[in-house]
This record gives C-alpha cells, structure tokens and sequence, in this order.
C-alpha cells in the first residue's frame, strides 16, 4: 500500500493529462476526499453486519467529495472545469441508469407475466437427477446470463434448486454455486450480462461483436470447476415441486419485445452510432404501449369499461373484486433494484471525483506501470471479488490506459468472472446467498474457491492463446 501511496501523491501531474482535471493529489483536502470513499466502501462491505443499505455510504461519500472538489475548484479558479466535470460524470451515469431502468423493467414484466414461473415448472417436470439438475440449471444460466443478466439469472435458477434439492445439502451448495460461476461466465462476454461489459461498451473500447471472442473463455472458467464439483454430486432423483404455473396472457409478447429492443440497441449502436440507451428507451416505449393494450383487454375481461378515469383503475376493490387493475406496467418500473441504481450512482460519482483531482492517473501510472497491462489486468479479477468489480471497472475505464483490444477483453473477463471466487464478489452471488439463507454460504462457496480458481487461471491462458493477436 505504501509504494501505491508515493505515486498518488508524488505524480500528481499525471492527472492533467486531459486538461479536465486538477492535480491535486497532495492536497489535504484531497486526501480526505479519498478517505472518505475508503470509509464508505468499507461499510458497503460490512452491510450485512450494519444492516444498511449499500447505497447510502456511497451516496454520502459522493456528495461530500463533489463539496470538497467544488472548494478546491474555487481555491485555484478551476470552477468552470469542475462544473463540466461533474456533468460529464453525471451524463456516463445517466445513460447507465436509464439503460438498466429499462431492462429491468422488461424483467420485472416479465416476471409478472410468469415467463420465469413457466421456466422452473418446465426444469423441475423433466424428471431429472441431482447430477442432471446440477448440469441443466448451470447450462441455463451460462446462456441466459448473457441476456437477462447475471443477477436475474442466479435467482431464477436458484429457485429450482431450493424447491428440487430439499434435503441434499451438498447439492444446494454445489448446485448454487455452480450457478453463481455460470451466470458471472455466461454474463461476460455480453454487454447484456453484466454491469462491468456493459460500461464497456458504453465507453466504446470493445465493439458489440467483439464481445463473442470471449465465450470460450467464458465457458472454459464455468466448465472447469463444474466438472471437479460435480464429482461429488450424487445421482439420485431429485424432488418434486408441487403445483404448476403457466405464463400468463402477454408472456410471449413481452419476451419478443425484449428481444426486439435488445435488437434496436444493438443496431442502433453499430448502424446509427446511437448511444445504447436509445434503443432501450425505443424499447421501454413499446412495452408501456403494449402494456397500455394489454390492461384494457384484462379489464374488459372483468367487465369493466376501459374508459374509465385512472383514478378508478387503480380502486382497490370494484364489485367485489379484489384488484381492478390487472396489470399496471408502472408497477414494474417501481419494482426495479433501487439501491443497486443508486449504489451505481454513489460510485459512479464518487470515483469521477477522485479522477478529476488526479488519483486514477496516478492508480494508473503505478498499476500499469510497475505491474504492466497483462499482470495488472490478471490481478484485477480478485480485486474484483473483494471490492465488487463495478467500482473496479468504471476505475479502468477513468484511467483510460492506452491498451490493446486483447487487452480490454482481458480485463473485461477478469473483472466478470473474478467475482465468481468468493460469494460476496458479485451480486449473483450476494443475492443467492439471501435466498437460500442457510444453504448457500460465504464458507460453503470458499471450501471451492481452489476449483473455481482454476477455472479463472484457465480462462485467462485459453483467452490469451486465442487471442493472442489482437494483444
């Protein structure tokens, strides 16, 4: 930490490279600003113990560090230059947010919609063993990942091994697992996937197709410690849930409108040159049309008239009937992971302060520098486990090291898939830990952290011989 320390304050002329920030790394206000963030990370990692939400450490750190750069603007006349500063930071924001607030939006519908319900029914009918589970609940989240994203993915999945594996308490472990280390695989080597691939492309330095030249690599990091985990799966039948759901009336509909709005901002991106935003927002505006259809044809279906002021629709009884509205599309907007959106924000924010006052040139200079671009960017998958690879990635991104595609990608899987070596490390597996309390947990994940390293080890050197050109 010391040698770190020395090139943050003793190359502060690093951070005006850009002409957009200030060099003030040895200011003492500057230091504070860093502790501060310090502080705040530190209670994101402890929320379990405090019982508090992630999002406000990080929403106050971020606050008092734009004070505290806004004094330093003042005291050396840098006042316009901190303003645009802190609107460029809130702009890459913004399209961030707008972005996830659409597509969890389209998940959250949905769900709703039941297409997730159909989808545990259909996996728990097939009559499948433990060790056959094991493989097709991994399977589906290695490709589903890439599409509904990491996290969604870990939940779904999850859900149909706590209600197969009831009893076998080494299958919940394994199993779960395995499904955190699939989805974190699945989701990184598309923009879809996860947070970190799609800052990425965002940014511009990995192009949509270009993703694909890491599936191999992305399955390689799953298929390892699956294969050395399920050694010790038995191959007894697995149980039984009770009960069966069908996707309800739209199901199909919002599933292709996704996929239609996926299209638009993929193309959108490459033909137009549009941000990804665009189509995204393109494709929120389609569903609350649909969704607008869909509720007069539900409501018409109790007998109600369509025509009636809003007000009346959202009447908690009519005729007896506990709900008149059927579906309600804002609903789902309000249903979207708030803290998560704001916990974005408050690092987001929080970490384009520090770049302004010259820490990421200085992290940069040190990192790269000292390390060099390939062992730097393999040390920041486990970084990543520890710290979350969110505020890791939007760093790399801040410094803006001059690399090679190779190397983005590199860094790109590292940061992806590296969460996968402890259950904290990601929020696939945060979240699965939550919902199989007792089951899945940090010391049952970390009795396999040698398999699952592994399987990071491998997909580096499978990345680095099939894409050796473009390094």
């Amino acid at each position: 930490m010391a040698p770190l320390a020395g090139v943050l304050v003793a190359q502060p002329a690093l951070a005006a490279e850009t002409g957009d920030a200030l060099s003030l790394t040895a200011e003492p206000l500057a230091w504070l600003a860093l502790a501060l963030f310090v502080l705040a990370y530190t209670a994101v990692i402890a929320e379990e113990r405090l019982r508090l939400a992630k999002s406000k450490p990080v929403l106050l750190a971020a606050g008092l560090i734009w004070v505290l750069v806004g004094v330093l603007g003042v005291r050396h006349g840098a006042t316009e230059a901190v303003n645009a500063a802190f609107r460029h930071t809130l702009l890459e924001f913004s399209e961030l947010f707008l972005f996830l607030l659409s597509a969890m939006t389209y998940i959250n519908t949905m769900d709703d919609r039941g297409v997730f319900a159909a989808l545990r029914t259909w996996l728990v009918g097939r009559g499948l063993t433990l060790k056959g589970l094991f493989w097709a609940t991994g399977a589906l989240a290695f490709l589903l990942s890439p599409v509904l994203d990491n996290l969604t993915t870990a939940l779904v999945l999850g859900a149909v091994i706590m209600a197969t594996g009831r009893g076998h308490a080494t299958f919940l472990t394994l199993a779960s697992i395995n499904v955190v280390v699939a989805a974190n695989a699945g989701g990184a080597f598309s923009p879809f996937g996860d947070i970190t691939t799609l800052m990425v492309w965002q940014k511009g330095v990995v192009a949509f197709p270009q993703f694909f030249r890491l599936f191999l690599p992305a399955l390689v990091n799953w298929l390892v410690p699956a294969l050395l985990m399920a050694r010790a799966i038995p191959s007894q039948p697995a149980g039984v849930e009770d009960g069966r759901e069908e996707p309800r009336t739209g199901a199909l509909a919002v599933v292709v409108l996704f996929a239609l709005t996926i299209g638009a901002s993929v193309l959108g991106h490459i033909w137009l040159h549009l941000p990804p935003v665009a189509g995204m927002l393109l494709g929120l505006a389609l569903l609350k049309i649909y969704a607008y259809l869909l509720e007069r044809a539900e409501l018409r279906g109790d007998g109600l008239q369509p025509n009636e002021p809003d007000e009346l629709f959202a009447a908690p009884a009519v005729d007896g009937r506990a709900e008149a509205r059927s579906f309600d599309s804002y609903r789902q907007l309000e249903r979207a992971e708030w803290d998560t959106l704001m916990f974005f924000h408050g690092v987001i924010m929080a970490v384009g302060g520090l770049g302004f006052l010259g820490y990421l040139a200085g992290l940069s200079a040190w990192l790269y520098g000292a390390w060099g671009e390939t062992t730097a960017n393999i040390l920041l998958g486990p970084v990543s486990a520890v710290i979350d690879n969110i505020p890791v990635m939007y760093a790399v991104l801040g410094m803006a090291p001059q690399m090679s595609l190779g190397q983005w990608l590199l860094v790109t899987l590292t940061a992806g898939v590296g969460g996968s070596l402890l259950s904290i490390g990601s929020a696939a597996g945060v979240a699965l830990m939550g919902q199989a309390k007792g089951t899945y947990t940090f010391m049952g994940h970390l009795r396999w952290t040698w398999a699952i390293a592994l399987g990071y080890a491998a997909s580096v050197a499978v990345h680095l011989l099939l894409n050796h050109g473009l390094f």
